[in-house]
């Protein structure tokens, strides 16, 4: 079956799209009571303002609310989960994969749950955070068609040039939201980005009808559960809190706790922070000899690390004491997620700009301990060959200016020859090229 939007196109002409991007900037410079604002839609209008009271950034990358190790537990309990399949067959009858669009699927909060489409698409999108996990919410990005929905409570289409961020303005997209069919409270969104095609009125009867059927789908779902006489499992609690160790760029880790709307900062030591990271590494438990081989450089090391084991579980027991470390062999009772583990998975979705963003610098950068120094590497080489096969040039840029990617003679190559021939950027990556042949 065909795809419902390989064919309507609706293209916005192009001295709109300049009269609203011309008002943007004045909104965003301050000047809210200018004159060009009353070219842009109302519902626009309104939902920029909403934005800028919120604080929200022209270019803010939309936070990772869910990280990867959350994210799958948390969208199986989810009542949105059993109609994936439903809402993927309405509005992609044909590919998935070569459709031209991308849907995504959040919850009531705007955080998506569920972003699949075009490969294309995906791999463009991504690069600016709609990936699963990510917060696209007004109060997180501003104007756009998830977030928006949700505020209003209505399905709405957005146009390139009226997203609030200037990240988002070369997409578009329709959302509509979904309702509990009995207390109509919202449930999630449902949301459809991609080009000029998923704005046209069409578009928005496609996404507002899949809504209300899936709302009439979990209805009977709940009924046929009512009239059985099976018991039924009830849903999985998530816990609602986190902890998280941050060691990209510090040398004296972080070890975060975040739990009812609370959340608690401590400082670790070096060999602490070593230890930690090395049972988050390895998850699945390491012995004795291993832990002192990846900590210490020397597996003979036991007496050692047994008498630093016991320091950092007296530690963990003020800084975090969810947190346990198990023996035999050493791992942790609780799970742990690291910053630079968050910027691997953004990696794995294609969020490269986000996940550019969120390396602050190596993995405990003045660490001598062998099993920090491989990790250390890997995720270094991880987002380097990442970005070196699939980011944008802009993408590309950025990451050169970094202290990791400064004196990476291939990574400025590719950005020159990616970037068109007129670009005054060109000069300054060649004086660099010559510079590094230089030395």
């Amino acid at each position: 079956m065909s795809s419902p939007w390989s064919t309507r196109r609706e293209t916005t002409p192009e001295n709109s799209r300049l009269i609203i991007e011309r008002a943007h900037e004045e909104l965003v410079a301050g000047n809210v009571a200018d004159v060009r604002l009353d070219d842009v839609r109302p519902l626009v209008r309104e939902s920029w303002r909403r934005s800028l009271a919120s604080l929200v950034g022209a270019e803010a990358l939309p936070p990772l609310d869910l990280p990867s190790a959350q994210l799958e537990e948390y969208r199986r309990a989810h009542p949105l989960a059993g109609v994936i399949d439903m809402i993927r067959g309405l509005l992609v009858p044909g590919d998935l994969d070569d459709s031209g669009v991308v849907i995504a699927v959040g919850d009531a909060a705007g955080r998506l749950l569920w972003v699949e489409g075009d490969r294309r698409i995906q791999a463009l999108t991504g690069d600016m955070g709609f990936v699963p996990g990510a917060n696209w919410s007004e109060d997180a990005v501003g104007t756009a068609a998830p977030g928006t929905s949700i505020a209003l409570d209505r399905s709405v289409q957005i146009r390139g040039a009226e997203h609030f961020n200037r990240l988002v303005q070369p997409w578009s997209c329709t959302a509509a939201p979904v309702h509990d069919p009995e207390t109509r409270r919202i449930l999630g969104v449902i949301d459809v980005t991609g080009g000029d095609q998923v704005v046209t009125p069409q578009a928005q009867l496609l996404v507002d009808a899949t809504a209300r059927a899936v709302e009439g789908e979990l209805l009977l779902a709940r009924l046929r559960a009512r009239e059985s006489s099976a018991p039924r499992r009830p849903a999985r609690r998530v816990e609602a809190g986190r902890t998280t160790l941050r060691v990209l760029g510090r040398d004296r880790a972080l070890i975060e706790v975040a739990g009812d709307g609370v959340e608690t900062v401590s400082e670790l030591g070096a060999r602490h922070a070593e230890l930690l990271l090395m049972l988050a590494v390895h998850r699945q438990g390491v012995s004795a000899e291993r832990l002192g081989e990846l900590v210490y450089g020397d597996p003979d090391a036991t007496v050692t690390l047994r008498a630093e084991i016991v320091r950092l579980r007296k530690a963990l027991e003020k800084a975090a004491p969810q947190v346990t470390l198990e023996s035999r062999p050493y791992r942790l009772g609780a799970p742990v997620e690291t910053d630079a583990h968050q910027v691997l998975s953004l990696l794995d979705r294609g969020a490269h700009r986000v996940a550019l963003a969120a390396y602050r610098g190596d993995v405990l950068p003045d660490s001598s301990a062998p099993g920090v120094d491989e990790f250390r590497s890997s995720v270094r080489t991880a987002l380097r060959e990442a970005l070196l096969a699939e980011a944008s040039v802009d993408v590309l840029l950025a990451y050169a200016d970094t202290a990791t990617g400064a004196d990476d003679e291939e990574v400025l190559r590719l950005c020159l020859s990616m970037l068109p021939a007129r670009s005054p950027k060109r000069a300054g990556l060649v004086a660099r090229i010559e510079r590094l042949q230089a030395e």
